[in-house]
């Protein structure tokens, strides 16, 4: 019979998280621990309002399953039982984790997968007024980090964009506008950013309008955010994205995750990893998948002040493995 915990975290960031859908001051997260025979398993997740998930909703979730889950449940039947989410990612990292601490390895000995000695991971610039960002971009430059993700909504775009790229012309920058844009315009946004040399543009629509994409000729490639959370999605994202950012909180888990990575390089996406603001156990769980992306954007636990312990290990810019 295992034992079951489930409860919920605040843990405060030193500086306000401000993207083009709010401003956020903590990272709230739902903790899943299951314990069989003295071995415990610990999974994280952080419920996202975008996708309809508030901690009381995930928590009831959450506790639907926690019968089965003393008597055995698989990470096999857990995928019928929840869709993807907060929820199931908890539970699948739980379930994941506990099987590779009964196996006395890391989750990436378990996978048999290679991980490099340290990851590059993207610093997020949040909004500001432009010479804010442009600050925030060269100290976080000027401290180590050689890719910047810079969030934008629906103003100041060139404005905050020149500004930072004149304050670090050597980084590599990506685009975040978090659903904030519209398709008229887009065509105009897209070419300045070619023009600053900007790496990738991730997610500049609302979801429901992505088939504006469809045949939209663009210099640099767009990424899809909120209109990817698992394998089902991929079909409708052909001819209109590039790129794909796998997030544990959407696919429902590593299990789904890895499976979605695998599609979506079969169907000739490039990946990008990416997380919500949360603890280093959150990026723990999704190391695996590391090694196959070609940008990774960890620095959820960076936000935090301070990590849970035994926290990863970062720099600025740089998770150490």
């Amino acid at each position: 019979m295992r034992s079951v915990k489930v409860y919920e975290e605040a843990w405060p960031l030193h500086t306000p998280f401000v993207i083009s859908r709010g401003s956020r001051s903590e990272a709230c997260v739902v903790v899943v621990e299951i314990e069989e025979e003295g071995v415990k398993g610990t999974g994280e997740c952080t419920p996202y309002p975008r996708y309809g998930e508030s901690l009381a909703s995930v928590l009831a979730q959450i506790m639907t399953l926690v019968p089965d889950l003393q008597t055995g449940l698989t990470r096999e039947a857990l995928q019928e039982r929840l869709p993807a989410g907060a929820a199931r990612n908890a539970i699948d990292c739980a379930l994941w984790s506990l099987e590779a601490a009964r196996q006395q390895k890391s989750l990436a000995v378990l996978l048999d997968v290679t991980l490099p000695a340290a990851v590059t991971t993207a610093q997020t610039v949040v909004i500001g007024e432009p010479e804010q960002m442009a600050s925030s971009a060269k100290a976080l430059y000027d401290a180590g980090a050689r890719l910047l993700k810079v969030k934008l909504d629906d103003r100041l775009i060139s404005e905050r964009m020149v500004a930072i790229r004149s304050a670090v012309p050597e980084a590599t920058l990506i685009v975040d506008a978090n659903e904030s844009w519209h398709s008229e315009g887009l065509a105009a946004r897209c070419q300045l950013l070619a023009d600053l040399k900007v790496a990738m543009l991730e997610q500049p629509l609302p979801a429901q309008d992505d088939a504006a994409l469809s045949n939209f000729i663009h210099p640099l490639p767009i990424c899809a955010d909120e209109s990817c959370h698992t394998r089902d999605g991929l079909e409708a994202l052909k001819g209109r994205y590039e790129m794909v950012n796998i997030k544990l909180d959407k696919t429902g888990g590593l299990t789904e995750a890895l499976a979605l990575a695998k599609e979506a390089q079969t169907q000739g996406f490039t990946l990008m990893l990416g997380c919500m603001l949360c603890t280093s156990r959150a990026i723990g769980a999704a190391l695996p998948l590391a090694n196959q992306v070609r940008f990774a954007d960890l620095d959820g636990p960076t936000w935090l002040a301070v990590d849970v312990s035994p926290a990863l290990n970062f720099t600025t810019g740089v998770l150490h493995l």
